[in-house]
């Protein structure tokens, strides 16, 4: 609901401040006194094109500041772009225009676009006059009030087409993986062929680079071991000359003590050697290698490398590639078999989803027919009983079927009798537009619509008891959300719980305009100006106080 709006030189107001409640709230004045440009204020405030031409001759700036009690789906809003709110607080939207060009928009101080103003004023506030093409004539917007209306199947066929779309989606992404794995298959069996063949290990590549550096290494030290070899054995061999010094020491050892502790070290000395030829023995043995095994370690080192160069992995990352390999080819061949069983998914869910459908396009068929008795039982008393109005539910193509089922759904009149039915928009005049719409969101009552309702000249072109009717109908409608109307008629203007005076004033230079709050006897003056003109009567009062008393 709208609680306030402050006007800082736009046009012809200086300094405006206004307050506002719930219920029906009604704006008069003359002619040309300004009303449009308190209704060009708060749309500048609800984000409409900041135009230089709004601001007031001599001012630097336009500010328009509305305030509101905004709902939790606003808030949502807000905290969805990246502002925040506290739960409770007011909602106060800022718009400055400058002379000189350019706009600011801010949402509770905060800076924002003028877009988000204009998401926001579509949640809170419709505005309908007599050339307005949004709210109930943007045809998109039909089904959903339909829906309203009907109060019912919208959930289930919501559901079954997210079932229906995540089956799709499945099926999709299996066919798109089937389709790249078969451009691939090729491919993938020549490289599992290629892998198989070679039967890479993990740790082979470096088990095979360590004996390959052993091979590498006994062949260098080959001629070292025969040197040290030769210097141990042989007849002219160490161990030979000790064994030949110890016999001959054993013959002379008992002459003397140290023969003795000779014999018995180059017996030492024998051992020692024994032991070094049995361990050159078991090298020898332990570096022999085939020159033959060196070349095949080194063929199948460079294979391995190789393999892993081409697939950009590390050589002990083939096996595991290898086997990844393997299950793409296998996923391919399942995959296959598998699509069967995703296509009868999307049948069956394709199928809950029609069946949904179907049941709210009745649900929707029988609300628009109830829909099109209410808003004929409200066409007459409004001067409209030679019009006929319909709701057309119509199947949709099925590329166009979505979450909110599968029908196309508009408001249509016919203005004369014998006239063909078309758009509100294009076949009502301005007048018959307004009440129109008054017929519509009459028979909608609570089913859809802003917080806020303003209805600009509604009554224009009728009075008497179709301007009693259009009153009636407001004060109705009011009870259920806040509604401000600018009227010229005095039935409408009775009905107001509130009464707003918008006059022009001058003081020679510079022409103002204001809008005040009227009390009751203010009030009584400004209906019977309505009835009267330029002079009120007594008689104009008296009737004034018939209208006021209902």
């Amino acid at each position: 609901m709208l609680t306030a709006l402050s006007i800082r030189d736009v046009v012809l107001i200086e300094a405006l401040d206004l307050e506002f409640g719930p219920g029906l709230g009604v704006l008069t004045g003359e002619t040309g006194a300004g009303k449009s440009i308190l209704l060009d204020a708060l749309g500048l405030a609800l984000g409409r094109r900041g135009e230089t031409s709004l601001v007031r001759s001599g001012a630097a700036q336009a500010v328009v500041t509305a305030t509101f009690d905004a709902p939790a789906s606003v808030a949502d809003l807000l905290t969805g772009n990246g502002l925040e709110i506290d739960a409770g607080e007011p909602l106060i939207v800022r718009r400055i225009v400058k002379a000189d060009g350019g706009s600011r928009a801010f949402v509770n101080d905060q800076p924002a676009a003028a877009a988000l103003l204009r998401e926001i004023g579509a949640m809170l506030v419709e505005i309908h006059g007599q050339h307005d093409d949004r709210g109930l004539l943007a045809a998109t917007g039909h089904r959903a009030l339909l829906d309203a209306y009907a109060k019912g199947g919208t959930r289930e066929v919501a559901q079954a087409h997210a079932a229906w779309r995540a089956a799709t989606a499945a099926l999709d992404e299996a066919r798109d993986g089937i389709a790249a794995a078969r451009r691939d298959r090729e491919w993938l069996e020549h490289a599992v062929g290629e892998l198989t063949t070679l039967a890479p290990e993990p740790g082979e590549e470096e088990a095979l680079a360590e004996r390959r550096r052993t091979m590498q290494r006994a062949e260098k030290i080959a001629d070292d071991l025969n040197a040290v070899s030769g210097h141990l054995e042989g007849s002219g061999g160490a161990l030979t000359h000790l064994r030949q010094a110890a016999r001959v020491l054993e013959r002379i050892a008992e002459d003397h003590p140290a023969l003795g502790e000779a014999l018995a070290a180059v017996d030492r000395a024998v051992i020692e050697g024994a032991v070094a030829e049995e361990k050159l023995r078991d090298a020898s043995i332990a570096l022999m290698h085939d020159p033959r095994a060196l070349e095949d370690d080194e063929e199948r080192l460079f294979e391995l490398r190789a393999m892993a160069r081409k697939h950009r992995v590390q050589p002990d990352e083939l096996a595991a590639l290898a086997d990844d390999l393997r299950g793409r080819l296998e996923r391919l061949d399942a995959g296959e078999q598998g699509l069967a069983g995703l296509e009868a998914r999307v049948a069956t869910a394709r199928a809950a989803y029609e069946k949904a459908a179907a049941a709210l396009s009745a649900i929707r068929s029988a609300a628009a027919a109830r829909l099109d008795a209410a808003v004929a039982a409200e066409l007459a008393p409004l001067k409209l009983d030679a019009a006929r109005f319909r709701t057309v539910v119509a199947p949709l193509d099925e590329r166009d079927w979505s979450a909110a089922g599968r029908d196309r759904v508009e408001f249509e009149i016919a203005t004369n009798p014998g006239a063909p039915f078309g758009p509100l928009a294009k076949i009502a005049s301005g007048g018959e537009l307004s009440r129109f719409i008054l017929a519509l969101k009459v028979a909608l009552a609570e089913e859809g619509g802003a917080a806020t309702m303003i209805f600009d000249e509604i009554d224009r072109g009728v009075g008497g008891a179709v301007a009693s009717a259009i009153g009636d109908r407001l004060a109705r409608l009011a009870t259920a959300t806040q509604l401000l109307v600018v009227t010229h008629s005095p039935q409408v203007a009775a009905r107001g719980a509130t009464h707003l005076l918008i006059a022009k004033s001058s003081d020679g230079t510079v022409t103002r305009t204001g809008v005040r709050p009227l009390d009751a006897g203010e009030r009584r003056e400004e209906i019977a100006r309505m009835l009267s003109g330029a002079t009120v009567t007594d008689e104009a009062r008296a009737q004034a106080e018939r209208l006021l008393a209902g």
